[in-house]
């Protein structure tokens, strides 16, 4: 594929998204509309009189029609503005600026854990096929994937933070540990300031949660990896391979894992986006600021804006790793890039 072919499938990629998250955008807004409730009523206050309901309802733009409202917070999008929080009170923007590391920071070590330990027992499974260890494996896979979130957060802490002491059981750090914010990520601020006891602090109120929303997911990771691996391992060029005298370790990897590359990333593309509505669940649990409180906070109070503006950026991230997971799938598998270079 040469050059101009990538950066057509780029472009191409670029503007499906784009249309995905207007998509998203048009629904969200519509459904957001159809709950019942007052935004100004919310807004103003349950003791506020019909005249300053009124006012609040003309200062929001309230009192227009809800394709003015579409087409206006359009406009608004087009100049980076998300619009304000009628809960907060403050731009959406400043509000999602301050949760989003909370919830990347639970959500990337929650993938780290779904990698290192989904891949490496689909791999084992895969290499002892049809044995006792395959069964097993398999039997935690389907155990993983049938704990519910909540159920699985509540035993933690039960077991893990309050029995056995291992990890805090809620916030994201211990009062009085304070570091300087220079990117909002706790872990990575208190790598910068060189403060190790933050540093341990912020990893411990961090591991459970991550633990808990992987789980789940994990299951996925090792049924996907098993079933591509079995399938490449029984392949002729495998078994010509092996009769050269190849080592059972240059099977597995080059031809077992090689081969699953292309389905894992595809999964763990889509995974992000489960985690991110996963982590919802699990920031509400173990009281984490992120999106949990705030997606919350802003269905209950009818907040338009906010809760545009989350899946928005949720939208974004998802959208951007799906491309990122296109582009793996272009270096890592010829039969992508020959398509791909048949559709140009």
């Amino acid at each position: 594929m040469t050059p101009k072919d990538l950066a057509l499938f780029v472009v191409r990629r670029l503007l499906l998204l784009a249309t995905t998250l207007l998509g998203i955008v048009t629904i969200v807004f519509l459904m957001i509309k159809a709950i019942p409730g007052d935004e100004a009523q919310a807004a103003a206050g349950l003791t506020a009189s019909p005249e300053q309901v009124e006012a609040v309802r003309r200062r929001l733009g309230l009192d227009d029609s809800v394709l003015q409202q579409y087409v206006g917070y359009l406009g608004r999008l087009l100049h980076g503005d998300l619009g304000n929080s009628i809960f907060t009170f403050r731009p959406v923007a400043s509000d999602l600026s301050g949760l989003i590391p909370y919830t990347i920071e639970l959500v990337v070590l929650a993938m780290l854990i779904n990698v290192s330990v989904g891949v490496p027992a689909g791999m084992l499974a895969a290499a002892r096929h049809r044995s006792r260890v395959d069964d097993s494996v398999r039997l935690l896979a389907i155990f993983c994937g049938a704990l519910p979130t909540f159920w699985l957060a509540m035993i933690g802490q039960a077991v893990i933070g309050r029995q056995l002491g291992l990890t805090p059981i809620s916030g994201v750090a211990t009062i009085g540990l304070d570091v300087p914010r220079r990117t909002g990520f706790l872990t990575l601020d208190s790598l910068l300031a060189g403060n190790v006891v933050a540093f341990n602090d912020a990893l411990a109120h961090l591991v459970l949660p991550a633990a808990v929303l992987s789980i789940p997911f994990m299951s996925f990771v090792i049924r996907v990896v098993r079933s591509s691996m079995i399938t490449a391992l029984e392949a002729d060029h495998v078994t010509a391979a092996r009769a050269k005298g190849a080592s059972e370790r240059t099977v597995l990897v080059r031809h077992g894992l090689r081969n699953a590359i292309a389905p894992v990333s595809t999964l763990l593309g889509l995974q992000i986006g489960w985690m991110m509505g996963g982590a919802v669940l699990v920031e509400t649990v173990f009281n984490r600021p992120g999106f949990g409180s705030y997606l919350t906070q802003a269905v209950a109070h009818k907040d338009t804006f906010a809760v545009l503006g989350m899946v928005l950026v949720v939208g974004v991230i998802v959208t951007f790793v799906g491309l990122v997971v296109d582009l793996v799938q272009l270096v890592a598998d010829p039969r992508v890039r020959l398509l791909e270079a048949r559709r140009a």
